[in-house]
């Protein structure tokens, strides 16, 4: 490893980092968005829906967390290939800088961007009447879910952003993640679906992360879910990691 490694990354941190704080189509997408539709779902629809629980927020806010982060992602592609297009890596790469640092910039940044999205939501779903019962070791637990999911996308997305020919094929690949927490018990318990929606939504990765974040956060056992949940998140980050190193590497 360059012995510069982590203050060139530092830089590329600071760099991507500056793009999103300028971008406020950025901003609205992952954080305003996700707050809307938390205002929508819990004084719109929140009255209608039986979830059996004391405060509709309260079942909400996983699924909206994990939309936060779809969208977050979707920049993140976005960004590598805005870099590719433009020759922005040949430059980086005739730079005395670890040549790696410029893709994990990118991947830094979105777990620091999305993070602080996630506290936002929360702070707002506070103000919405949004109670945890979570102990510290519960709350630890759900950042760390959230973390692992955030890099599981993210890598995902580096896939996308390396390989895509064009700003409609990079922007595309978002829309089915964003869609999947609205087929799985994020917003409705699942035993209210068809047959045959019933059965996609309770074996796909989201209702396993979304059911074990509203055990946590509601003082609950998790059960045999958070391992389902561990295992969808370092699965899908393992693989899709190989993916996105051998697009870079085509870079390089």
């Amino acid at each position: 490893m360059n012995k510069h490694f982590f203050s060139d990354m530092g830089v590329m941190l600071g760099r991507s980092m500056r793009h999103i704080s300028r971008s406020m189509d950025t901003i609205i997408t992952v954080t305003i968005t996700p707050i809307a539709l938390l205002l929508l779902f819990v004084y719109v629809f929140g009255g209608a829906i039986q979830t059996g629980t004391d405060h509709y927020v309260n079942y909400l806010i996983p699924g909206i967390l994990l939309i936060a982060i779809a969208s977050g992602i979707s920049y993140t592609a976005y960004r590598l290939f805005l870099d590719k297009s433009k020759g922005i890596f040949e430059r980086f790469h005739t730079m005395p800088i670890a040549r790696s640092t410029v893709l994990w910039g990118h991947v830094l940044t979105s777990l620091v961007s999305n993070a602080i999205s996630v506290a936002v939501i929360i702070l707002v779903a506070l103000l919405m009447g949004f109670r945890s019962s979570a102990g510290v070791l519960s709350w630890l637990a759900v950042v760390g879910i959230l973390m692992l999911f955030t890099l599981a996308l993210t890598w995902i997305a580096a896939i996308a952003g390396l390989s895509a020919k064009s700003v409609d094929g990079v922007s595309a690949f978002s829309y089915p993640l964003i869609f999947l927490p609205f087929i799985s018990s994020a917003f409705v318990p699942t035993e209210s679906m068809p047959w045959a929606v019933r059965v996609f939504a309770e074996h796909q990765p989201v209702t396993s992360i979304v059911e074990s974040i509203r055990a946590l956060l509601s003082a609950q056992p998790a059960g045999n879910e958070i391992w389902t949940a561990l295992a969808w998140c370092a699965g899908i980050t393992v693989i899709a990691y190989f993916f996105a190193m051998k697009a870079y590497k085509k870079r390089l």
